[in-house]
């Protein structure tokens, strides 16, 4: 659909040789490293994953929470690092090194209780048990919207359950990567046990497909996911787990707190300039409250403030990643406007050479085709219906499946929203955004190949493995046998 942005594939300033990372708000260089080399790196990984393997559980979990001590210690280096890399400002790269932090502990309950180990009772006096074994070398593909936070989250679970890991960033935010990966060293995990493959989706292609990867922990586009899970389909033996983005739905119906609707509105689709996968693309809201609705969440954007990570006073969203992300954006918008979108709030480049990008909200309710698209950035699509199984029927008139959200509405109305809406996270008097690291999280149809992550990465890291066991042998055949 011309016009419109599809899921992009991220690419940064490539030299021959050297992936650049380039500052959103600035427009400077902020690093440059070496392409790695694939079959090297893997080939060191699985090397290292027999002794690691080998290492008590309880070894593990002490090295992790060392390397949430040393997180603590470079806590501003990275904050600062995350704000650079990505253009979202200080509060919010603060607030994710915490979530980086916070991560360990809830990986180390989450491996308890997902994979514990359990004695049942057996024939012949023995027993049964039921225990977990790694899978191996992991590779992790990381995106550019949380490049410590995200990443880290299978990290951790991988390594807690005993596997070795080789992280590929986004090639747009490659220096997080490698700061998250000195500080697993200082704490005491070995550099072959935690690797990150600098590179572009050429490397993240090779890596994904190479023989010694025993999982692809993806975090991305619909688009390179679908094309990760096309070319393995051949190998069942492979762990995929991919995270794929949304076009969320939030509903508002009714209710009497209209600048709290719109606050849980606008928080859920412009927070980090829309560049979360649980931001809300859509505003579905009931026709006796569109105007005071969309009339304060205008209002809302309107008074936003757009500027760099370390401006003051502190603006509420940075830049999106890029120029080419910031130009997709705006044609996206005039398409929407001149296939029959009514606009509220027109998206505006802030900056003639930076991607400094105004929030932007259009009405979408006259338009015959809607596009079933992430649009990743702060362009919200406003929908009126006139009852609520039509909000539950275009709530789902999407292939994705990821987060969605009802404002308003009584008990009853929650309840046929929970059971009838299709999404991995349904929230209620909630933004769709931030959800807790202490629950699953995945979605489905384009969001996910349903291995939820969060408090769910276990389930991945690690696979079951049922026995029956007796500290002697004992067996005899009593049936079938011709008498001596």
């Amino acid at each position: 659909m011309a016009g419109v942005v599809k899921d992009t594939v991220e690419q940064s300033p490539v030299i021959p040789d050297e992936i650049v990372s380039i500052e959103p708000a600035t427009g400077a260089e902020f690093w440059r490293g070496k392409v790695g080399d694939v079959d090297e790196i893997v080939a060191r990984a699985r090397r290292a994953w027999p002794a690691w393997a080998a290492q008590p559980l309880s070894t593990r979990i002490e090295l992790v929470r060392r390397f949430a001590n040393e997180v603590r210690k470079e806590a501003d280096k990275l904050a600062t690092a995350i704000a650079r890399e990505t253009g979202k400002p200080m509060w919010e790269a603060r607030a994710e090194v915490e979530s980086v932090i916070n991560k360990v502990e809830v990986s180390v309950r989450a491996y308890a209780e997902r994979t514990a180990q359990r004695r049942l009772d057996s024939a012949l006096q023995g027993t049964a048990a039921i225990r977990h074994k790694p899978h191996g070398v992991m590779a992790v593909i990381g995106p550019y919207n949380f490049p410590a936070h995200l990443p880290n989250g299978h990290i951790v679970p991988a390594l807690i359950a005993g596997n070795v890991v080789v992280l590929k960033p986004s090639e747009k935010a490659p220096a997080t990567g490698e700061l998250l990966a000195q500080c697993f060293h200082r704490a005491g995990i070995s550099a072959a046990v935690v690797q990150v493959l600098i590179g572009g989706p050429a490397q993240g292609q090779a890596l994904a497909q190479h023989d010694d990867v025993d999982g692809v922990l993806f975090t991305g586009s619909a688009h390179v996911g679908i094309a990760i899970n096309r070319r393995l389909a051949g190998n069942p033996g492979k762990v995929v787990a991919l995270e794929m983005g949304g076009n969320n739905p939030i509903v508002v119906w009714d209710t009497p707190k209209i600048a709290d609707a719109a606050a849980l509105v606008a928080q859920s689709a412009f927070t980090t300039a829309g560049q979360r996968c649980t931001a809300a693309r859509r505003l579905i809201v009931k026709g006796t409250m569109y105007d005071a609705i969309v009339g304060e969440v205008k209002r809302l954007a309107d008074r936003m403030i757009v500027g760099a990570p370390f401006d003051d006073p502190p603006p509420f969203m940075g830049p999106v990643i890029d120029n080419r992300t910031a130009d997709g954006l705006t044609e996206s918008f005039v398409y929407l406007l001149s296939s029959g979108g009514r606009p509220i709030k027109h998206m505006v480049r802030l900056h003639e050479s930076l991607p400094f990008l105004s929030p932007a909200i259009i009405d979408v309710t006259a338009m015959a085709e809607k596009p079933d698209v992430e649009l990743f950035g702060p362009l919200l699509q406003v929908i009126r219906v006139d009852d609520f199984d039509a909000a539950i029927a275009e709530a789902n008139n999407t292939r994705f499946g990821l987060s969605a959200s009802l404002v308003g509405g009584t008990p009853a109305d929650y309840s046929r929203f929970w059971a009838n809406v299709r999404a991995g996270v349904v929230n209620w008097n909630r933004p769709t955004n931030g959800a807790s690291s202490a629950a699953p999280f995945g979605g489905t149809g384009l969001s996910g190949n349903n291995r939820p992550s969060a408090y769910y990465a276990a389930d991945y890291c690690a696979y079951p493995v049922a026995s029956t066991e007796m500290e002697q042998p004992r067996a005899g055949i009593g049936v079938g046998l011709r008498n001596d």
